[in-house]
């Protein structure tokens, strides 16, 4: 990149431009740059989801994902989501049905759980099982992070 070149983003609705390296993963910029925590790093390899992000509107891992790739582009993190009408029937739902425990892959698996809700708002268990595959919990609650997914596709449906 040359001296005093930026890549441009839209993070959250805000235009934001960055001076970092167009290699520097999306993660490191959106933490360390921006100051959004709560996309976090698990694997390093975009395996664990816990970096999960919306880029354009589609679920993808930021931790691997450099800048230059996606210069111009709109990102969403769970920061950007926080006053949407399916994430706060998540986050109810969630606390309900007690399905968060140490809360590390929490962003990122409400990352993919918001994602599965806008695309398909009645979606099977299977479907849900499906939609969270790519996030590893180690606490081992996925039947309650279902649950809560379900809880919140119907809570939703209620307030149509």
């Amino acid at each position: 990149m040359a001296a005093g070149a930026t890549t441009s983003l839209l993070v959250n609705g805000l235009d934001v431009e960055t001076a970092a390296d167009p290699e520097t993963p999306l993660l490191y910029v959106l933490r360390n740059d921006l100051g959004l925590k709560g996309t976090r790093f698990g694997c390093g390899e975009g395996l664990c989801g816990a970096c999960s992000v919306h880029v354009n509107g589609r679920l993808t891992t930021s931790c691997n994902l450099p800048i230059g790739v996606i210069a111009v582009s709109s990102v969403t993190t769970i920061e950007g989501l926080a006053d949407n009408e399916t994430m706060r029937a998540l986050r109810d739902a969630f606390l309900e049905e007690q399905a968060g425990q140490c809360g590390y892959c929490l962003s990122g698996i409400l990352m993919a759980a918001a994602s599965l809700l806008e695309a398909n708002p009645t979606p099977t268990t299977s479907e849900i099982r499906t939609a969270l595959e790519g996030n590893l919990c180690r606490c081992g609650v996925q039947n309650r992070m279902v649950r809560a997914v379900q809880r919140a596709a119907g809570a939703r449906r209620v307030q149509a």
